[in-house]
């Protein structure tokens, strides 16, 4: 009795499946040659450079060389106001929110923006889909503001 409530069970996951599009209807087939062009170029050893990572430590000496560009934050508002950039050339932007017009409209496209987050997955993120969406100047910190935290010490500070 068990076995076949367990195969009902499945059947109706299955037609369930069908019923909603299923794996082979279920997905943006525009979008998805839109991020097979995208990820074209993700090859191999090229992987690294294609993901455009920037380490703490490169962050810290292009600062320190004056190099003009932009820390993009997209930490919530409340992680932002506990722990704060105070990088002049800082954008506090929430994740949920970059991709709104007005926003997208404050990111620079002439000089380098490098997405932070706290620990680098949502910057990788949004980096990601900035370039996918013609950003070609962005990059993400990698590791987020945890990995500078623990780069940066009286030695390797400004």
């Amino acid at each position: 009795m068990k076995t076949r409530m367990m195969m009902t069970a499945r059947v109706l996951v299955v037609v369930a499946a069908a019923a909603v599009g299923g794996p082979a209807g279920g997905f943006d087939a525009g979008l998805a040659k839109t991020y097979e062009q995208f990820f074209a170029s993700f090859e191999e050893q090229q992987t690294a450079k294609a993901l455009h990572f920037m380490k703490a430590e490169q962050i810290v000496e292009a600062i320190k060389k004056g190099e003009d560009m932009v820390l993009l934050d997209v930490r919530t508002e409340r992680e932002q106001s506990l722990i704060g950039l105070s990088y002049p050339a800082a954008l506090h932007m929430p994740m949920n929110e970059v991709f709104k017009p007005e926003n997208l409209a404050k990111i620079p496209t002439d000089k380098k923006v490098v997405v932070t987050c706290q620990s680098g997955v949502r910057c990788a993120v949004i980096a990601l889909a900035l370039r996918n969406v013609g950003f070609d100047n962005v990059f993400s910190m990698k590791g987020g503001l945890m990995e500078m935290m623990k780069f940066l010490n009286p030695k390797t500070a400004f």
